[in-house]
């Protein structure tokens, strides 16, 4: 039985911040990290989406956590078929005669700065990995990014450049379709690269099919970005506003422990804003695999996620 960590997919997001969460004597950047270790053992780093992440921060979260924490980082948004604003790029990296505040593609930018994006990316998480802090890199990839041979070929160009082992979740649909499972899961397979399970609500346009398939033996990952019905359509706090009830993460439980069963490590990682939501949606979950009939060895680490008594 593999070693099972929850956590939440940001520990700086404001409305935790502001949520009363972490103790007076912790709302400084060090502070709330270290804390936030205390509590959980994985925690998901997305603020390297937005800007490329800088080494002299890698080396601080290296430090200001304890031997055994994971960081999950998402992978810088160009790499993922997302746009950035030209503002988070480097100065030398950014194209000339648009604002800060404009939007830029990868397909808009030259071979050489796209080598050197890689290559700062890669340097950026440097730092985690070589202290042992890097759980993976998640490649979220952006809903237009359509299954297909070239979008294939990319994942597997990302899988090398990335420059440690990389996990992939899938924003459009048609990838986990009933008659495409197979094939998407056997790609991954055969490359011993992660799919990322998500658990979204249902029934829109755009939800993606909550599958739950061990594709490499190292490593699964679970998402939960609550069940908001304004899933790809609303803002970014509305598509994540929810509170998880304990009925709605009971689900989840066989289907984590066969995770478990399949591979070395499983990250359950909470993304429902909200104030507390987060880490409450994790302190539930962390209780009901420690309440699981035939836990593994991990169930020690797990309970220690959850808040004192």
């Amino acid at each position: 039985m593999g070693e099972i960590l929850v956590g939440t997919c940001s520990w700086t997001d404001p409305a935790l911040v502001s949520s009363g969460w972490y103790p007076k004597g912790a709302r400084g950047a060090e502070g709330r990290l270290r804390h936030y270790a205390s509590r959980f053992p994985v925690v998901e780093a997305d603020s390297t989406f937005y800007a490329l992440p800088a080494e002299r921060v890698s080396a601080l979260w290296a430090e200001r956590t304890p031997e055994g924490f994971l960081f999950d980082v998402k992978a810088f948004a160009l790499l993922t078929g997302h746009g950035a604003r030209v503002g988070a790029l480097p100065a030398p990296l950014r194209p000339t005669g648009l604002e800060p505040t404009a939007w830029v593609r990868k397909s808009q930018m030259s071979a050489g700065v796209v080598e050197e994006v890689w290559g700062r990316f890669r340097a950026g998480v440097a730092p985690l990995r070589d202290a042992g802090r890097l759980g993976s890199v998640l490649f979220q990839f952006s809903p237009w990014f359509r299954p297909g041979a070239r979008a294939q070929a990319y994942i597997e160009e990302c899988a090398e450049r990335a420059g440690a082992p990389i996990a992939v979740e899938f924003r459009h649909p048609e990838w986990l379709a009933p008659d495409r499972i197979a094939a998407t899961t056997g790609f991954l397979r055969e490359r011993g690269i992660p799919l990322v399970a998500v658990d979204t609500l249902q029934g829109l346009p755009d939800s993606v099919p909550p599958v739950a398939e061990a594709t490499a033996p190292g490593l699964s990952v679970v998402r939960f970005h609550g069940r908001s019905p304004h899933w790809g359509t609303g803002t970014k706090e509305s598509k994540y506003r929810h509170h998880y009830t304990r009925d709605e993460l009971s689900g989840w439980v066989p289907r984590v422990r066969a995770l478990a069963e399949r591979t070395e490590q499983v990250h359950v990682l909470f993304n429902n804003c909200c104030a507390r939501a987060s880490v409450e949606a994790a302190e539930t979950m962390s209780g009901l695999l420690a309440e699981a009939p035939g836990r593994s060895d991990s169930s020690d680490r797990v309970r220690e996620a959850l808040p004192d008594s």
